[in-house]
C-alpha cells in the first residue's frame, strides 16, 4: 500500500516544508535578490531559456524561484514545479537503490557484477585483470567505455538485448581501479543489478522505493509528461535555439532517464541530510548514506572525485558532493554542503546554460546566508583564568617534547621543534576542566580528549588521548 504524502510528513525526516524563518532573514533575503537580479541579467545578456533554482536547508525548501521561460514561442513561465530531464541525476537514484539492496542485505558492493549478471563478460583491458565489482561500476572505476553505443549521435538508445550486444562485442579500454572514467554503460549495468537482485524493473524499483517514500510526485522515468519544460539547444550564430527531441533512453534509463522538478529534487536533496532509523523518508542508513557521500575515487589531477553516485569536488575551501546532467535541451546540476545541511538545485533548459557555475553561485549567495543564519551558535565554555596553570613545557620518556601555550583566553599546543608554528592545536575547553583536540587535519589526536593531571597544587602531566607526557617547567 502506498503510503499519503499527508502521512509521510508525520514520519522521521518527515519536515519537508518553506522555511518561513529562514526566508524572514534579512541576510538570506538580501542574498535572494541579489541572485535574481544577477540570474535575469544571465538570461537577458546570454540569451537563455530558462532556468529554475531551489534552495535547501536540511528538511526545509527555503527559496525556490523561476526564470524565464519553460516554453519561449508559448511564453509559458518557468517555475519550481517546471520539469526537467534530470540526465545524469539519474545515476543518484541508481545508486540509492543499490545502497538499499546492500542495507538489506541482498548486496555487497565488492561483489562481481557477474554475480548476478552471468552475462557480463566483456573483454578485459589485460589479461590478468579482476573482474569488475558493484562498487567500481557506481565510482566510475571498472575502466568501462563511456557509453552502449551511438545513441547520443543517432538518438536511438539500447535496450537490454542492444546493451548485452554491446557488451559481448566490446573491450574496456581500462582495467579496473586504475584511474577515475566517467561510464554511462557503468550505471546502466548497475540498474540491471537492481532489477535482478529486487525481481523489478528498474523504473518501478525507484517509483516504489524512493519517489512515493519521498513525495516526489512530480518525477518519472522516460515520460514525456505535460508540464515539461521545452529543450532547447546550443545557441546558433544567428541567435536561434533548435528544439529538442523527447529521447526514451530505454534500458539506459538507470543512468539518463529521470524527470523531475525543482520541488521533487529538494525533496531528495534533503532525504541525504536524514539521520534517523531506516524507514519512511529515511531511505538508507546512516553509515550508507555515509558512504555515498564519501570520495572513493579520485580524478588523476586530484582537484575532484567521486564517492558512491555522487560528486564530490572542491570549491576553495568548500567541499561540494552533488552531481551534473546532461540531455538533449537540459543541462542539471545539485550541490550540497554536508556539515550546514545546505544543498542548491539548478536546472535549465538550453544545452549552453553551463548549470554548475549558477549552482556554485548559488551556493556561495543565498546557500552561504541559508547556512549563516541556521547556524546553531556553538556551545562555548567560559574562559577560566586559572587554565593558565596549564601553559608550559610537556616531555613524554621517548623524548618528544611538547609546547602549551597560552594565548588570548585559550590554550594551543605546538610541536617546537614542528615545521608549521602559524598552525597550532586549539585545546578546546568542554568542561569540568578537560579540553578537546581541534587541528585540521586528522593525523593527530584530533577530536581527544585532553586532560592534566595535578598533585600538591602544581600541574604534573597531560593527557592527550591514551598518551601522555611529564610536566617539565
Amino acid at each position: 500500500m502506498r503510503l499519503t504524502f499527508a502521512i509521510l510528513l508525520t514520519l522521521l525526516c518527515a519536515r519537508f516544508s518553506p522555511a518561513a524563518g529562514l526566508n524572514d532573514d534579512p541576510d538570506v533575503a538580501a542574498a535572494e535578490r541579489f541572485f535574481s537580479t544577477w540570474m535575469q541579467g544571465q538570461l537577458a545578456y546570454r540569451n537563455l531559456p530558462g532556468i529554475a533554482v531551489g534552495v535547501v536547508q536540511d528538511q526545509k525548501l527555503v527559496w525556490a524561484q523561476g526564470f524565464g521561460f519553460a516554453d519561449v514561442a508559448a511564453k509559458t513561465p518557468m517555475t519550481p514545479e517546471t520539469k526537467f530531464r534530470m540526465a545524469s541525476h539519474s545515476k543518484l537514484f541508481t545508486a540509492t537503490a543499490v545502497m538499499q539492496l546492500r542495507d538489506a542485505g541482498k548486496i555487497h558492493l565488492d561483489d562481481t557484477v557477474a554475480t548476478y549478471l552471468p552475462w557480463f563478460q566483456i573483454r578485459t583491458a589485460n589479461a590478468n585483470d579482476p573482474a569488475i565489482t558493484i562498487e567500481e561500476l557506481l565510482t566510475h572505476s571498472a575502466g568501462l567505455p563511456r557509453e552502449a553505443g551511438s545513441h547520443w549521435s543517432d538518438l536511438t538508445f539500447p535496450d537490454e538485448d542492444g546493451v548485452k550486444a554491446f557488451i559481448e562485442s566490446h573491450q574496456a579500454p581500462y582495467a579496473p581501479e586504475i584511474r577515475w572514467k566517467y561510464s554511462n554503460l557503468g550505471f546502466t549495468i548497475a540498474g540491471l543489478v537492481v532489477e535482478k537482485v529486487s525481481g523489478e524493473k528498474w523504473a518501478a524499483y525507484v517509483q516504489q522505493h524512493i519517489f512515493d517514500p519521498l513525495g516526489m510526485t512530480s518525477s518519472s522515468v522516460d515520460k514525456d509528461v505535460e508540464g515539461l519544460a521545452t529543450g532547447y539547444g546550443e545557441r546558433m550564430p544567428d541567435g536561434t535555439r533548435a528544439k529538442m527531441p523527447f529521447v526514451d533512453a530505454k534500458a539506459m534509463a538507470a543512468a539518463t532517464g529521470i524527470t523531475s522538478n525543482v520541488d521533487d529534487m529538494a525533496k531528495f536533496v534533503s532525504s541525504q541530510f536524514c539521520d534517523g532509523k531506516v524507514g519512511g523518508t529515511q531511505l538508507l542508513s546512516i553509515g550508507a548514506l555515509r558512504q555515498m557521500h564519501r570520495v572513493r575515487v579520485l580524478e588523476n589531477n586530484w582537484l575532484s572525485g567521486n564517492a558512491i553516485g555522487f560528486a564530490v569536488s572542491k570549491e576553495g575551501d568548500k567541499i561540494y558532493v552533488g552531481h551534473g546532467g546532461s540531455y538533449f535541451g537540459y543541462k542539471t546540476q545539485t550541490l550540497m554542503q554536508m556539515e550546514p545541511k545546505v544543498g542548491v538545485i539548478v536546472l535549465t533548459n538550453a544545452d549552453d546554460s553551463n548549470p554548475r557555475d549558477i549552482a556554485v553561485h548559488l551556493m556561495q549567495s543565498v546557500g552561504e546566508a541559508v547556512a549563516k543564519a541556521s547556524m546553531k551558535p556553538p556551545v562555548m565554555v567560559t574562559w577560566d583564568p586559572t587554565w593558565s596553570r596549564f601553559a608550559g613545557t610537556y616531555k613524554s620518556k621517548i623524548g618528544g617534547e611538547v609546547k602549551v601555550i597560552e594565548m588570548n583566553h585559550y590554550l594551543v599546543s605546538i610541536d617546537p621543534s614542528g615545521p608549521f608554528p602559524e598552525h597550532p592545536t586549539k585545546l578546546q575547553p568542554i568542561g569540568n576542566g578537560l579540553f578537546k583536540v581541534e587541528a585540521a587535519t586528522g593525523g593527530g589526536p584530533v577530536g581527544e580528549t585532553v586532560r592534566f593531571i595535578e598533585e600538591n597544587g602544581k600541574v604534573v602531566r597531560m593527557y592527550t588521548g591514551g598518551s601522555y607526557s611529564d610536566r617539565v617547567n
